[in-house]
């Protein structure tokens, strides 16, 4: 089931409001969970899990910056 334009541009905003600070959260805690690692592979880790979040979302961004195709037409 595709999802309509309004309804994907909320779940976007919710997603970056809401659902972006928490994984912050979730993924600073899990790498202090270990002893501090150089900071290469620390570098490493965080640009791998930023990727990694937004790989389950990309249908929910995609083509969002764009007018919404649904609209009626402007004159």
């Amino acid at each position: 089931m595709a999802l309509s334009y309004k309804t994907r541009k909320r779940l976007s905003f919710l997603i970056l409001l809401v659902g972006l600070p928490v994984y912050v959260l979730v993924a600073v805690a899990v790498v202090n969970l270990f002893d501090r690692p150089p900071i290469w592979l620390e570098l490493a880790v965080y640009v791998a899990l930023g990727i990694a979040w937004a790989l389950p979302f990309k249908a929910v961004f995609k083509g969002i910056g764009r007018a919404d195709p649904d609209a009626p037409p402007e004159e």
